[in-house]
């Protein structure tokens, strides 16, 4: 996802601006060394579930499609305590 294209509007926006997310900072999770936690399908459409960290180092879980050959961010949010302390486990036994 180095030179990747994301799709965004208005309702993918307004939808993690409810969570107090940027999308620069979700696009900065997924193009940084996230770890792929989850997939499903939801209405015939893969997702993939991604947590990683911001350039400013905070940890968030963004959701991801593709769309038209480029990422739409379905939403980005802080995950819970718990999820936070796994993925800084992984991080430091990846090290």
């Amino acid at each position: 996802m180095d030179t990747a294209n994301f799709d965004w509007d208005e309702a993918n926006i307004s939808h993690i601006a409810e969570h107090n997310v940027a999308p620069e900072e979700a696009e900065e999770v997924l193009l940084g060394n996230s770890f792929e936690v989850g997939f499903d399908v939801v209405n015939h459409e893969e997702r993939w579930v991604f947590i990683g960290e911001t350039n400013s180092e905070r940890i968030l879980r963004v959701v991801m499609a593709v769309r038209n050959e480029k990422i739409r961010v379905v939403t980005a949010f802080e995950p819970s305590k718990r999820a936070k302390m796994l993925y800084l486990a992984r991080k430091a036994s990846e090290k």
